[in-house]
């Protein structure tokens, strides 16, 4: 059934199925396996990573699209949470409701783009997406009757999903209603994970792998390429967008910052091209390798700093305030060993 579901794409690799089955479990069992906030902070953050660089994946991967305006999407989806909670009260109707109509909204928002864009050349369609992108930011930040501007808002969400309540305990742990919010977090991550898994293994997803080979040639043998580019952005923006409207109910919180910020994008970008381009798969190696690197690398090279201090010159290499110039070091080892992406060299290539 499982793999009926993944339409037979396999890891291919022993090494990479270890990998990803250390990530599920890892997920999985968080809440167990690592006790605290932070811990179950970083988990969160993978999990809506992972199905974010997915969705941007079917786009730069499987379609050969380079969009700046997929954090735009993300925004869309976390404001829509956002203000259907706060203006329709705590429950999870209004959840349901923002999340669908932010994620109708972006791909309707994604079509127009799409329409009178990528017929354009990539590089005109990329200038265009992170023009309207920006536009998008400042009508945010403007509209802060509304938006709360750069400050953002809180709103509440349902009490079963807040820390007050209190269920119990299991193995040890107190099942809380964060827990169960995690929970609803990162299964549905994990289910709209496989469902992009399974389009780019359906025929239409065999047909944006030939239009990125050479999108003249699919032209020549009868494929609409505008059309299926067109398709693939509107899923990938409907995607994108229900992935911000899970950060926002995690958080409880929007802001510009979260969800809308220029930084948030070239993460996205690092964590497909880290993970592999047209892997789905690479997308979670992508998304975890990052989101732990921001979260503990500045804690491990402070740690590295300590132990080294009878090498001064050493010591102050792996000071923690570096931590971003070893962050873009680790990126640039990762593309000089793996070309391909981790998943690309794990499965036999370069």
């Amino acid at each position: 059934m499982l793999m009926r579901l993944i339409s037979g794409d396999r890891p291919r690799s022993r090494i990479l199925t270890l990998v990803l089955l250390a990530i599920f479990l890892g997920l999985l069992f968080a809440p167990f396996l690592f006790p605290g906030v932070r811990a179950l902070e970083t988990a969160a953050r993978i999990s809506i990573f992972i199905l974010l660089a997915a969705s941007y994946d079917l786009l730069l991967g499987y379609t050969g699209v380079v969009s700046f305006a997929h954090t735009m999407f993300f925004g869309m989806g976390a404001y829509g949470v956002g203000l259907a909670s706060q203006h329709m009260g705590r429950g999870f109707g209004p959840l349901i409701l923002g999340s669908l109509a932010a994620a109708v909204l972006a791909a309707a928002l994604a079509f127009i783009i799409a329409l009178f864009s990528l017929r354009v050349r990539a590089i005109f369609f990329a200038m265009i997406t992170l023009a309207v992108a920006s536009a998008v930011a400042v009508l945010v930040s403007q509209l802060s009757s509304i938006t709360g501007g750069e400050d953002g808002f809180t709103f509440q969400i349902p009490r079963a999903l807040g820390p007050a309540n209190r269920m119990g305990e299991v193995m040890g742990v107190n099942i809380t209603g964060k827990i169960l919010n995690y929970y609803v977090v990162f299964f549905i991550s994990l289910a709209l994970f496989f469902v992009l898994l399974r389009i780019v293994n359906s025929p239409f997803g065999t047909v944006l792998k030939a239009i990125r080979e050479n999108d003249f040639r699919a032209e020549a043998i009868g494929y609409r390429v505008v059309r299926y580019r067109t398709i693939a952005t509107c899923i990938s923006a409907a995607m994108a967008a229900l992935a911000g409207s899970l950060f926002a109910l995690w958080l409880r919180y929007v802001g510009p910052e979260t969800t809308l910020s220029f930084e948030i994008m070239l993460d996205l970008l690092l964590m497909v091209v880290i993970g592999g381009m047209g892997t789905i798969w690479g997308a979670a190696i992508g998304a975890t390798v990052m989101v732990l690197a921001q979260t503990y690398l500045q804690d491990l090279m402070g740690s590295a700093a300590d132990a080294t201090m009878a090498i001064p010159m050493l010591s102050r290499l792996l000071d923690p305030d570096r931590w971003l110039l070893w962050l873009g070091v680790l990126f640039i080892l990762s593309v000089y060993f793996f070309p391909s992406g981790i998943v690309g060299r794990l499965r036999g290539g370069r």
